[in-house]
């Protein structure tokens, strides 16, 4: 058992048991989006978090064993995704990636912003003309240095 197959066998159990991920994420003890994160193959979660994931999702030890392996990240199929929500993710930042960071360099200077220090928040909010997706990305400015 590799890592996709412990991800496939999450994503199984999880719909069979009719688990919601914020469920997964108050027994793990962490947001929903980091521990969602984790379950989809991201993030190495500690023996008691993995342990709580096996007992929530009835996974086999191997599992367990599999979710406390550092994992490969960024493991998209393709350079480009073909997925739509995840392409569209790929236009806001074709169309607006240079406006983030331009703005970005003018407020912080020469840097980036960290994606290892670093948190995100999704939420629902209701629009009588369709509900709006707000999600937040919140990580550490790390500026060049020189030497």
């Amino acid at each position: 058992m590799n890592r996709n197959d412990v991800t496939e066998l999450i994503i199984t159990n999880k719909l069979k048991k009719g688990v919601k991920w914020e469920d997964i994420a108050k027994v793990v003890g962490h947001s929903k989006e980091w521990t969602t994160a984790g379950c989809l193959g991201q993030m190495t979660f500690s023996k008691e978090q993995a342990e709580a994931i096996g007992k929530i999702l009835e996974l086999p030890e191997e599992a367990v064993v599999q979710l406390q392996v550092v994992p490969y990240k960024g493991s998209l199929p393709s350079a480009v995704p073909t997925d739509p929500l995840i392409y569209r993710f790929y236009e806001l930042i074709q169309v607006y990636g240079t406006t983030i960071k331009s703005l970005i360099h003018e407020e912080f200077g020469d840097g980036i912003m960290s994606a290892i220090d670093f948190s995100m928040d999704i939420q629902r909010v209701a629009d009588p003309k369709g509900d709006r997706v707000n999600i937040v990305l919140n990580g550490k400015f790390l500026p060049y240095k020189t030497y």
